[in-house]
């Protein structure tokens, strides 16, 4: 799998904010086997310098992110920032558009990928299974889509899952990874089994009564769901269907 110019074998992307302890974080990281972690922009001064200091001990990949912005400016600003502290031009784009559901604004989320996209940022834009969106930000030069399964934090799963396999057909040779709203690893399964290529999650391990054992179960079922995928579902029937052939066996009458 490839994100940008970056070959990554996990699919699962982590987040590392709202763990019960930075112990519980490092481990749970370690459990996962993530080699994406996404973190935020901090600007708590000396707070915020050490954990970058710790969350850099574990080697991995960081997706900076614009976890709560709502305007272009915000957006814009922070991104820059966040490739100066974290040394990456990759970013995790969140331009978010209502309160109460966290949905992006499709329409600011297109102009700050535009703009980042020129700047020279690898962008990841946090967005919905709206294919028009999809195909903005893929013109704009966005190489990845992000969309959600149900709204951030939420633990929902897949809420549209007719519209997410369709855009999962209609973007057949683009990235595809979920984010936001998975909260259980059957719902992660679901969403492989459809063919999606990673999932992005952080509220279902960090608020877990045990984070490190639900990062294995994850890592595990995302696992299983591309498995199933590669291997190939067999289809839904109307009807049962024995598994053996009433020809040719004995009569034992």
């Amino acid at each position: 799998m490839q994100f940008y110019n970056e070959i990554i074998k996990s699919r699962l992307l982590l987040g590392t904010a709202g763990y019960p302890s930075p112990e519980v974080l490092m481990q749970s990281i370690k459990a996962s086997e993530t080699e994406i972690i996404t973190v935020s922009l901090r600007r708590e001064g000396v707070a915020g310098a050490e954990f970058r200091q710790l969350i850099a001990k574990t080697q991995r990949r960081f997706l900076p992110n614009t976890a709560g912005c709502h305007t272009l400016k915000e957006v814009v600003t922070t991104a820059k920032m966040a490739r100066e502290v974290f040394a990456t031009n990759w970013i995790k784009l969140e331009v978010i558009g209502h309160v109460d559901t966290l949905q992006p604004d499709p329409f600011a989320t297109v102009e700050a990928a535009k703009i980042l996209c020129k700047e020279g940022f690898e962008v990841f834009p946090y967005t919905t299974e709206d294919l028009i969106v999809g195909e903005k930000l893929l013109n704009v030069g966005c190489k990845i889509l992000m969309p959600w399964g149900a709204p951030i934090g939420s633990g929902q799963g897949l809420r549209n899952i007719e519209g997410l396999k369709t855009m999962r057909r209609y973007f057949k040779n683009i990235p595809l990874i979920i984010d936001a709203g998975i909260g259980a690893p059957s719902q992660a399964i679901q969403a492989m089994e459809m063919g999606f290529d990673a999932i992005l999650l952080n509220t279902a391990i960090a608020k877990a009564k045990n984070p490190i054992l639900m990062a294995e179960a994850f890592k595990k079922a995302i696992l299983a769901g591309q498995f199933a995928f590669e291997a190939g579902l067999m289809e839904k029937r109307d009807m049962a269907y024995t598994s053996t052939p009433a020809y040719g066996l004995a009569d034992l009458l």
